[in-house]
């Protein structure tokens, strides 16, 4: 017996059917839109950084006198470490006079010299910050024109996994000494970068963008490699900075491609919450020989430069600690090949396979 088109249809709007179709079609979807919302509100976004893990320095009421009273590490330094723990905890930086022999400095500037001058033999990464790279600001230096290579807004990352001289001059004993307290265990070298320039670098702190494995085990040093001229845009910083509210990108205090707020709105605020404490802006006319070292949340920057012809060249490094960054962060979970270098430690760039201390002169040098 053939059915008639209504009786299947009848079949088809059947009870059982119906309540098919209507879990199919409308409460599976629903159902799924309400997980989703649930989940987004069960993420929370980290507004600080986890009091557990903080630097012993960074707790409220640091007893720095009782620190170095049990202290472990080396008390051989060049400066009253006391002293400098003192003024870190209060202004979050510290500079350290005349530590860097100028030789190390100038071994290290060849190297520089050399590869940019021999940059088709290398693919040592560069950044560039012009409008033309905007979407590809990382190239290879071996693609990068020489005018572009020697002008602003240019930074050459991680040389030091080439150049032992690098190596040894980001793990200098002075600024390896100075580490070691504020973290209390071996530093770790993270990364670097070389500027023939002044940044120009609107106002900002670094943790939201250098992220170790710890986020608050993290410092920073400038290590210029020319006396620093007022006109050849010069860093600035601002006292006590490290101490303020941490900036919200609408998804927690970490920069990222899923962030609501941009490195802009970071800069407004910042600049207007120290205007509004009052906070000191000093300007770092430091020479050949020192070395700034500075919090994650110090809140810095770059000046305009005002003489083009002037150069600022400069050696910046982040460090973490032991705990703090325990895998390049290339290669997470990979166990590094590890550079040790007076208590300090520098990881092997896993991208970098057998051009890894290629600029191999340093390698009989001695403090």
């Amino acid at each position: 017996m053939v059915q008639s088109t209504r009786d299947q249809s009848l079949i088809f709007f059947s009870f059982p059917n119906f309540i098919s179709y209507l879990s199919t079609s409308i409460l599976v979807p629903m159902i799924d839109r309400f997980k989703q919302y649930l989940k987004k509100q069960l993420i929370t976004f980290p507004t600080d950084f986890d009091q557990q893990t903080l630097p012993w320095i960074d707790v409220a009421k640091a007893d720095i006198p009782e620190f170095l009273n049990q202290y472990t590490f080396s008390d051989k330094l060049p400066f009253d470490l006391q002293e400098k723990l003192t003024f870190w905890e209060k202004n979050g930086y510290v500079i350290l006079e005349n530590i860097i022999p100028e030789n190390l400095i100038d071994f290290y500037m060849k190297d520089v010299d050399e590869l940019v001058q021999h940059k088709d033999q290398y693919n040592t990464e560069i950044r560039i910050d012009l409008p033309e790279y905007v979407k590809n600001p990382v190239q290879p230096i071996s693609a990068v024109p020489m005018d572009i290579l020697m002008g602003r807004y240019v930074k050459i990352n991680d040389f030091h996994n080439q150049s032992v001289y690098g190596k040894k001059l980001m793990l200098h004993s002075g600024i390896v000494g100075f580490l070691q307290a504020i973290f209390n265990q071996t530093p770790v070298a993270m990364q670097s970068l070389t500027f023939l320039y002044g940044s120009q670098q609107a106002t900002h702190q670094d943790f939201p963008y250098v992220t170790s494995q710890i986020p608050s085990h993290l410092a920073a040093a400038w290590i210029p490699l020319e006396d620093v001229h007022a006109d050849a845009g010069p860093l600035y910083y601002f006292a006590g900075s490290h101490k303020i509210k941490k900036f919200k990108f609408g998804n927690g205090i970490f920069y990222n491609e899923h962030s609501k707020k941009n490195p802009d709105d970071f800069a407004i605020y910042l600049d207007k919450l120290c205007a509004q404490k009052k906070l000191k802006k000093e300007t770092l006319l430091i020479k050949k020989g020192d070395v700034l070292i500075w919090h994650a949340s110090l809140v810095h920057g770059g000046d305009p430069i005002i003489n083009p012809e002037l150069t600022r060249k400069s050696f910046v490094c982040h460090y973490s600690s032991q705990e703090g960054y325990q895998w390049h962060r290339k290669a997470m979970g990979r166990e590094p090949t590890r550079f040790k270098y007076n208590g300090g430690e520098v990881f092997d760039n896993p991208s970098l396979q057998g051009i890894e201390n290629s600029f191999k002169a340093g390698e009989s040098y001695q403090e």
